[in-house]
C-alpha cells in the first residue's frame, strides 16, 4: 500500500512535533511538509501534493484555516483537509465543511482520534462527529435561507445518493444501503458531479450539507 501523504499545518510548533509523533509512529503515513501559516501550506501543497492536510482550524496571523482550505480545495482538488479544533465551535464548523473540509478532529482528542480519522479518508469517507454534526444542521437551518431547490437537477435516486455521501458513507457503503452494484454507484457519483458543478465528492458532501439534504424529501 502506498503511504497516505500528510502535510501538517498549525502555528504551534510543538503541537506540529506531537502530530509527527504520532505519525511517525503509523505505518503508511508519510509526512511530507509542514507549515506554520496557512499561506505556507498552499505553497507546500504546490510542490508536494499531499493527500490529506491536517490544518489548525484557527492561526493567530494571516489567513485562518478556513480560508486556506477553500483555497487548497479550490487549486487542488484531490487533496482532503482535516481541521484540527481545541473545541467544537458549530459556526467554525460549519465553515470549514462549507469550505470543503472532510472532517474535524479535537486537539485533545487523543491519537486513536486522529488515526480513525486518516484511515477514514484513505477510504474515501467522510469524518463528521454525529452530535456536532446535528448542532451545526441545526445552526444552518436556523438561519432560514430562501432558495430555489438546490438539488431540481437531481432525481429521486441521485439525492439519495448525494444523501449518503453527506453522511460520510464510502461507495461501498452506499453499494449496500441502496442495493446498488459499486459501478452503478460510481456512474451516479459523476452524474450528481455534473449537475451540481462539483469536482469531487467532498465538494458534493458540503453542496449538500450547506443546501440542508437531510431535511429535503421529494415523492416520485
Amino acid at each position: 500500500m502506498n503511504p497516505l501523504k500528510l502535510l501538517l499545518v498549525d502555528d504551534h510548533e510543538v503541537v506540529r512535533m506531537g502530530l509527527r509523533l504520532i505519525i511517525e509512529q503509523t505505518p503508511d503515513l508519510e509526512i511530507v511538509g509542514e507549515a506554520g501559516t496557512a499561506q505556507e501550506s498552499i505553497r507546500l501543497c504546490e510542490l508536494h501534493h499531499p493527500h490529506v492536510v491536517i490544518m489548525d482550524i484557527r492561526m493567530q496571523t494571516g489567513s485562518s484555516g478556513i480560508d486556506a482550505c477553500r483555497t487548497i480545495m479550490e487549486r487542488f482538488p484531490n487533496t482532503k483537509v482535516i481541521m484540527l479544533t481545541s473545541y467544537a465551535d458549530d459556526a467554525l464548523i460549519a465553515d470549514a465543511i462549507k469550505a470543503g473540509a472532510v472532517g474535524y478532529v479535537l486537539k485533545q482528542g487523543g491519537t486513536g482520534e486522529l488515526l480513525r480519522a486518516l484511515e477514514a479518508v484513505r477510504q474515501g469517507a467522510a469524518l463528521l462527529d454525529p452530535e456536532i454534526t446535528r448542532r451545526v444542521l441545526t445552526m444552518l437551518r436556523e438561519q432560514n435561507h430562501h432558495q430555489t431547490d438546490p438539488f431540481r437537477e437531481l432525481t429521486v435516486r441521485e439525492i439519495e445518493v448525494l444523501r449518503l455521501v453527506a453522511e460520510g458513507k464510502s461507495n461501498g457503503d452506499i453499494a449496500l444501503a441502496l442495493v446498488l452494484s459499486d459501478k452503478t454507484v460510481r456512474n451516479h457519483m459523476s452524474i450528481i458531479f455534473d449537475k451540481l458543478h462539483v469536482n469531487n465528492r467532498v465538494e458534493a458532501a458540503a453542496y449538500a450539507i450547506k443546501h440542508e439534504i437531510f431535511r429535503y424529501s421529494r415523492s416520485g
